[in-house]
């Protein structure tokens, strides 16, 4: 039962159809103080149409509406405030969560429509660093809050496994290359040959055209480059994997940017036959001054297809083979004008679809106020930072409750979401600074914070015995006065969910999530829920369903719920 919903039908039959009521419910409120009642409806925006007061609008209203969901309706100014019957909502909210378990909160206006999501997406034969961290937990959330609304999320991992590079680390690997090191630790091995190169070529120019060669040799399908290649690409992705499965990340497709090699020619016919590419410094581009932008490279005076090519030929790729409702690109903010770009191109070309695309951008990963960077060796690695986390999560737990049966498992399932969670918490166009103390912290706004809880509430019900299979049916014996903060929270469930995959911004329900352990947290203070009394299994039935929807706003955000710690 949406309460919100509820007061804009009644709203809507007592202004006798003068508004609509899905306008309605966008504009009641939740008042700041909880005094002012549960719902609010200003009624500004009807003075205009009603030619009167908002004042008196608010009270010729409080005295036509009426249901057994309020308890009463109070005006305060041009505000009507409405109360709602307590002991028919908390009965109603907590059986909703018994009887549903993880689907509570869930929305269908997704309608089964296919979601692709471009994410993470690292450079093959160069370290997987924090920088990546953000496009990878970000798109994963993503992929969880809108299945979570009806949608079927495809995950794809755009690999960097295409370009010049790959020229230079082949000319590297055949001067200074050893099969056995780069076997023994791939990634480590071919940076150091990349960095090599990059340092002799300073003294040695010839081997740039050395490096474009050997490229050259793998566009045209020299087979040993493209075993080179394709080796580089299978050790790369074995690292990468066992980074992705640490975070419990997985993709339907690793297709990177070498897949579409085959597919970029057809998107150069398609705008020839548009009539929309036209010669620039002997190169060829699509204008779109139209759209205030600068015009979109398409192909070099070479003949090179480029980055955007390339992105027009996935593009199309998608729709095709998934057919999308929508197309995300969870990718750093300073790509914005290139999806502009893409986007424009798209539209001018006549793909309707177009619109359906969003870049899904997000702010720098910081160290000490400045962005990492991997060739000034500012890098700071993810697997490094992960199971040190691990490691202090381990340290922490040894301090704390030595006699945990499963240490390493709970320190894994604790060190990883409290990197995920200092990600997640922040709005995603914000900068983050990197600190490994404070994503570890008990308390405050932290992910060990929100499993702690879980874990403290989970052993409540432990203690007393309390299975959600032999709860009543309905009729508690209790006002659910004291217990109305953490009802008002977890009514809130639903539309923090909406907001997020409305807003593609995962940070609403970490702060939900957040917000509901500390008003528990207070609630489990004052109250004693364990002392034997006839609130007792009310008060038992408001825990389980606050470790449900723990569990669950964790499980949005990727991460684990652990039941001890």
């Amino acid at each position: 039962m949406n309460f919100k919903k509820g007061l804009a039908e009644v709203l809507y039959q007592a202004l006798e159809g003068e508004l609509a009521s899905q306008n309605i419910e966008q504009l009641i409120e939740k008042p700041k103080n909880q005094d002012h009642g549960d719902l609010a409806f200003p009624c500004f925006s009807l003075a205009k149409l009603k030619r009167k007061a908002p004042n008196l609008i608010a009270q010729e209203l409080s005295e036509k509406i009426q249901s057994p969901t309020f308890e009463k309706v109070e005006v305060v100014g041009a505000y009507l405030n409405v109360f709602l019957n307590k002991k028919l909502v908390a009965e109603h909210i907590i059986n909703s969560i018994i009887t549903e378990k993880g689907k509570y909160g869930a929305h269908d206006f997704g309608q089964g429509g296919n979601v692709t999501i471009d994410m993470s997406s690292p450079n093959i034969a160069k370290p997987f660093s924090m920088g990546h961290l953000r496009s990878t937990v970000i798109g994963n959330a993503i992929a969880l809050i809108v299945e979570k609304c009806g949608y079927k999320p495809i995950k794809i991992n755009h690999l960097g496994d295409w370009g010049t590079q790959f020229g230079k680390l082949i000319s590297a690997y055949k001067r200074w290359g050893d099969e056995e090191k780069v076997k023994a630790n791939p990634i480590k091995e071919l940076l150091a040959l990349y960095i090599k190169f990059h340092a002799e070529a300073e003294t040695n120019p010839a081997l740039e055209d050395e490096g474009r060669g050997w490229f050259k040799k793998l566009e045209d399908g020299d087979q040993e480059a493209h075993s080179l290649w394709q080796w580089f690409r299978d050790e790369s992705l074995k690292e990468f994997s066992r980074i992705y499965q640490l975070m419990n990340v997985e993709f339907d497709s690793y297709a990177g940017e070498a897949f579409y090699n085959d597919k970029m020619d057809r998107v150069v016919q398609i705008l020839e036959e548009k009539q929309l590419l036209v010669e620039s410094d002997q190169a060829q581009v699509v204008e779109l001054t139209e759209e205030e932008l600068p015009p979109c490279l398409i192909k070099k005076s070479d003949g090179a297809t480029l980055y955007a090519t390339r992105d027009l030929a996935a593009a199309i790729y998608r729709k095709e083979n998934y057919d999308f409702a929508q197309s995300l690109y969870v990718v750093g903010h300073e790509q914005s004008l290139h999806f502009k770009q893409l986007i424009a191109v798209l539209n001018k070309a006549g793909f309707e679809w177009a619109d359906k695309m969003v870049h899904i951008p997000f702010g720098m990963m910081l160290k000490d106020g400045k962005k990492m960077s991997t060739r000034k060796g500012k890098v700071v690695l993810l697997e490094e930072v992960l199971n040190e986390s691990i490691t202090m999560a381990r340290y922490n737990i040894e301090e704390k409750n030595p006699n945990l049966a499963d240490k390493d498992g709970v320190a894994k399932q604790v060190g990883v979401g409290a990197v995920i969670f200092h990600d997640l918490k922040n709005n995603r166009m914000n900068d983050i600074e990197f600190s490994l103390e404070e994503m570890l912290r008990f308390e405050g706004e932290t992910g060990p914070y929100v499993q702690y809880t879980f874990a403290r509430a989970s052993s409540i019900l432990r203690k007393a015995g309390w299975k959600a299979e032999s709860a009543p049916a309905s009729v508690y014996q209790t006002t659910w006065e004291n217990e109305w903060k953490v009802i008002s929270m977890l009514m809130e469930f639903s539309s923090a969910i909406k907001r997020a995959c409305e807003n593609y911004d995962p940070s609403q329900i970490a702060k939900y999530i957040v917000d509901l352990a500390q008003v528990f947290n207070k609630y489990y203070a004052e109250v004693k829920v364990l002392e034997q009394s006839e609130e007792q299994s009310a008060r038992l039935a408001l825990v389980y369903s606050v470790t449900v929807v723990l569990k669950e706003g964790l499980r949005l955000l990727g991460i684990e719920a652990p039941e001890e710690m």
